[in-house]
């Protein structure tokens, strides 16, 4: 695996959020100097936060699945993540509700989501379930160590055993075509299809290697972290700040000075931080442009679909609805062709809602519910919509509609809206959160590479470079960032694989 040459002693790690936390806790437990320099006053990158009237809002993901790739950052320091984070449980994990009016929770536990299954479409159905579950189990086997937890040096990487034991699964076959060997119900196909959203292909179109995401939250399960996603971060900072990790916030970086082929040190308006390394974990225009270079690629890259989200306060609503609810629009298989290739709005909208004070209830004001209503969007690149023009009335719509769907004649207030437009003014590309979209050619060592050739000592970590989108990989981009700077350290890493709860 190539490494930065030289010496390694102070790294510097360019922004705070998930990947460059990840980078700085694995850095330090290794031996080296760290200082992270964010622009914001606060940790979190994309996983922004914002105090509106009474909320604690949450700007950025709002699905956390993988716990124990937090706790592996935590004990890079030797950290106990259980000491700095209270994680809960999600149950269900998901509210599904189609358009025929047809409702069914998800669960991660297969006894549980096998009989709700059974209800809801019969015991065919439930039974295809479980092969399906004991499949995506066995996709996530073989996909960690080998793809998702590992640098890549050139295509050739990928030649490996569990390249062909991946393909003899149906790894590189179609991802809706693969689930669809196990269920025929198409409603209950979509809870194990709709995540192509999050790699920004739609799921007759993306590969079934992709369908680990299925596994990370339908069979691992979804948590939340009291006090909200926010949480997670500041944790993270708090425990890399004992660790003797240096944090300078409000601090945007303006330049990186160079000798030869070494970043020497990162400007920050008047501070100069020299360093031995650096981790950029940027968005990946601006990367670019403070290393002077763009990587030469065969194809354009091409960015994710984007999303609009209106944060909502409502009068609390019990149970009425759940964590995470999803609500399927009649014309979901359209809304990915008029998103990503027609560029406008969609028609039927399919919608998530999730209700963070369903965990916490301190995020609202007494009596209150806080929701979240994230609407997929087409990004910038190809979108036709003048979002400064209708993007609040647009939004105001969302809302109505998720309202109407799940709880009508519910009184809500929209708190604040974010566009494709705003997600490109905070310098996303093409004004997507969900930085670049997962096509074979942007996969594994297909995608933006972690190292720039011709700059010895610059690491790249975040969702646009491996390997991927998400939370879950964000995290691990920080190791494998770290693994670059110092190479692989010599210590068995242990992690959880929860089974598919079936005996053979």
């Amino acid at each position: 695996m190539r490494t930065v040459p030289g010496a390694t002693d102070h790294v510097v790690v360019v922004g705070a959020g998930l990947s460059g936390l990840s980078a700085a806790l694995h850095l330090a437990g290794r031996g080296r100097s760290v200082t992270v320099v964010e622009r914001h006053p606060f940790p979190g990158g994309r996983m922004g936060q914002a105090d509106i009237g009474g909320y604690r809002i949450d700007t950025g993901p709002t699905v956390l699945t993988m716990p124990d790739i937090i706790a592996d950052a935590f004990a890079a320091v030797g950290a106990s993540m259980a000491e700095h984070l209270e994680l809960m449980p999600v149950e269900p994990a998901y509210r599904a509700t189609f358009a025929d009016g047809s409702a069914l929770d998800v669960h991660s536990d297969a006894t549980a989501m096998a009989t709700a299954i059974e209800a809801f479409a019969g015991p065919e159905q439930a039974a295809g379930y479980l092969r399906l579950r004991d499949w995506l189990t066995e996709l996530y086997r073989l996909e960690f160590d080998g793809f998702i937890a590992a640098n890549f040096n050139s295509p050739l990487s990928l030649l490996t055993p569990q390249l062909a034991r991946l393909a003899a699964i149906g790894g590189f076959r179609g991802w809706e075509r693969m689930v669809s060997r196990f269920i025929s119900d198409e409603r209950v196909q979509r809870i194990f299809t709709f995540q192509a959203l999050y790699a920004g292909v739609p799921p007759q179109r993306a590969l079934a290697a992709y369908a680990v995401i299925a596994y990370m939250d339908t069979v691992a399960g979804v948590y939340f972290p009291r006090g909200g996603m926010r949480s997670v971060p500041e944790a993270m900072a708090a425990a890399a700040a004992v660790a003797g990790v240096g944090f300078r916030y409000d601090a945007c970086v303006t330049a990186l000075e160079r000798t030869g082929s070494r970043v020497t040190a990162v400007h920050a308006g008047d501070d100069r931080i020299a360093c031995d390394a650096v981790v950029l974990t940027t968005e990946l225009p601006l990367t670019y442009q403070l290393l002077g270079r763009t990587p030469r690629r065969l194809v354009k890259v091409r960015p994710a679909p984007s999303a609009v989200v209106a944060h909502v306060g409502v009068p609390a609503v019990g149970e009425h609805l759940a964590h995470h609810n999803i609500s399927f629009g009649a014309k979901w298989a359209d809304t990915f062709g008029e998103i990503t290739r027609d560029g406008v709005l969609m028609s039927d909208p399919s919608l998530l809602v999730t209700r963070p004070t369903a965990g916490d209830p301190s995020l609202a004001p007494s009596g209150r519910d806080l929701l979240y209503v994230l609407a997929p969007a087409p990004n910038l690149e190809v979108g036709v919509v003048d979002w400064d023009s209708v993007g609040q009335a647009y939004a105001s719509d969302v809302v109505a509609t998720a309202i109407a769907r799940l709880m009508p004649g519910l009184d809500a207030e929209v708190l604040d809206v974010v566009t494709p437009a705003d997600w490109a003014r905070q310098g996303m590309a093409a004004g997507s959160p969900f930085a670049l979209a997962h096509t074979f050619a942007q996969t594994g060592p297909f995608r933006p590479a972690n190292m720039v050739r011709g700059i010895e000592n610059a690491v790249l970590a975040g969702g646009s470079t491996v390997p991927g989108v998400g939370m879950p990989t964000a995290l691990i981009s920080g190791r494998l960032a770290a693994d670059r700077v110092t190479g692989v350290p010599d210590l068995s890493r242990t992690r959880t694989i929860v089974s598919s709860g079936r005996s053979r």
